[in-house]
C-alpha cells in the first residue's frame, strides 16, 4: 500500500509542478496547436494553445513507479519487474511516436503531421517490438507476459501447447498489433476538447488500478483461497495504472476547459499504448472492450461516419467523432465533456463489476 501511496504522491508532483514549466517551454519554441479548419468554429480560438503536453504525463508515470520501485527494492529487496518494464515501453514508444507527429505539425504550421501510413508503419514496429519482448522475457513471478490465461479465457487461442509455439507467437503478435492499433487511435480520436481524452483516461486507469490490484491480491501460486489469477506482477500494473490517473487527473488541472495545454498526439498515443497493454498485461483484453467504452464509441462513430459516406454519401452524425456531433447540435464543450465523463464512469463501474463477478463465478463463492 505505501507502494502504491509513493507512486501517487510522486506523479501528482510531477505533473501539477512539471506542467507549468512544460507551458513555458513550448510558449518560447512557438509550438502552438494548430486546428482545424472543418471543425466547430469556437475551437479557432484555440489555435496557438501549447500542445505536446502528454510529454509531463508520460513522465510523471515513469518518475511514479520508479520511485514506487525504489523504495521497495530499499525496504524489500524487490527487483524491478520486466513486466512493468514492458507496458512502460509500450506508451514511451507510442509516445514517442505521438511526439514525432505533434513536431511534424508544429514544423509544417497545420493541423497535419505524419501521413496514416508512416503512423501505421510507426504503430506497427513499436507494438510488434512489444509482442516479441513479452514472448521472450522471463518475468518475476514466473508467468510469461503472452502466455498466462486470460480472465475470460482458460486457454487464450496464443497457447503454445493449441496452437503450436510459432502459429502462437505469430497469432499473439497479430493480436497485439490489432490491440495498440485501435487503442492509439481511438483514445487519439477523443483527444479532441479541452479534457475529455484526459479526464477519460483518468476514469479507465482507475478502473484498471483496481483490476490489476484485485488480481495481486488473488495471485495464482500466493497462497490465496479461491480463483487466483496467473498474471505476471500485478502490483507494478496496479502502480502503474494508479500513476496514470493520478497523472491525467493532475494534468486536467490544466487541460480543462479553457485548456492552457493541450496533451497532443504525445500524451493520446501514449495513453492509448498504455491502456492496450495494460489490456495485454492483465489478460482483459475483452473486458477493456466495456472499461473504455468511451474510447470504443469514439472511433466506432468516426467508422460509420466515414463508411456510410463512402456507401450512401451522406452522414450519420452532423461531424465525427461523435463529441463534435454534439457540439454542433448546440451543446456546450464543457457540457459534452461532463457527460461523456459520466458515460466513460458508467462503462469503468459495468467492467469493474463484471470482473468482480467472473472472479466470484470462478471461485465458487456462488456455491
Amino acid at each position: 500500500m505505501i507502494s502504491l501511496i509513493i507512486g501517487i504522491v510522486v506523479s501528482l508532483l510531477v505533473v501539477f509542478f512539471g506542467t507549468p514549466v512544460l507551458i513555458d517551454i513550448v510558449h518560447k519554441l512557438h509550438y502552438g496547436q494548430y486546428i482545424r479548419q472543418d471543425g466547430p468554429k469556437s475551437h479557432q480560438v484555440k489555435r496557438g494553445t501549447p500542445t505536446m503536453g502528454g510529454l509531463i504525463i508520460v513522465l510523471a508515470i515513469v518518475l511514479g513507479w520508479g520511485a514506487s520501485a525504489i523504495y521497495r527494492f530499499c525496504t524489500g529487496g524487490s527487483v524491478p519487474s520486466w513486466s512493468a518494464v514492458l507496458v512502460l515501453f509500450a506508451m514511451v514508444s507510442m509516445g514517442l511516436l505521438g511526439f514525432i507527429d505533434d513536431f511534424a505539425k508544429v514544423r509544417k504550421k497545420q493541423n497535419l503531421g505524419l501521413s496514416v501510413h508512416a503512423k501505421f508503419i510507426g504503430q506497427f514496429i513499436f507494438a510488434t517490438c512489444y509482442a516479441v519482448l513479452a514472448l521472450i522475457i522471463p518475468t518475476k513471478s514466473g508467468f510469461p507476459s503472452a502466455q498466462a490465461g486470460m480472465s475470460f479465457i482458460e486457454k487464450p487461442f496464443w497457447n503454445f501447447e493449441s496452437a503450436g509455439k510459432v502459429g502462437a507467437m505469430i497469432l499473439f503478435i497479430i493480436w497485439v498489433n490489432f490491440l495498440m492499433t485501435a487503442w492509439t487511435n481511438a483514445v487519439n480520436l477523443t483527444d479532441g476538447l479541452d479534457g475529455l481524452a484526459s479526464g477519460s483516461s483518468m476514469i479507465a486507469f482507475a478502473g484498471y488500478a483496481i483490476i490489476a490490484y484485485w488480481e495481486c491480491y488473488h495471485l495464482k501460486g500466493a497462497g490465496h483461497e479461491g480463483y487466483a489469477y496467473a498474471v505476471s506482477d500485478p502490483l507494478d500494473l496496479s502502480i502503474i495504472a494508479v500513476c496514470a490517473a493520478v497523472a491525467c487527473f493532475g494534468f486536467l488541472w490544466y487541460n480543462s476547459n479553457p485548456a492552457t495545454i493541450f496533451m497532443g498526439d504525445t500524451g493520446s498515443l501514449a495513453l492509448g499504448g498504455l491502456f492496450s497493454a495494460l489490456s495485454i498485461a492483465t489478460h482483459t483484453e475483452f473486458l477493456a472492450i466495456i472499461l473504455g467504452g468511451l474510447f470504443v464509441i469514439e472511433v466506432m462513430s468516426d467508422v460509420i461516419q466515414v463508411s456510410c459516406f463512402k456507401l450512401t454519401h451522406k452522414r450519420v452524425f452532423k461531424m465525427a467523432p461523435i463529441h463534435h456531433h454534439f457540439e454542433l447540435l448546440g451543446w456546450s464543450e464543457g457540457k459534452v465533456v461532463v457527460r461523456f465523463w459520466m458515460i466513460e464512469l458508467l462503462f469503468t463501474l459495468v467492467a469493474i463489476m463484471i470482473f468482480y463477478g467472473d472472479w466470484v463465478t470462478r471461485s465458487g463463492l456462488l456455491l
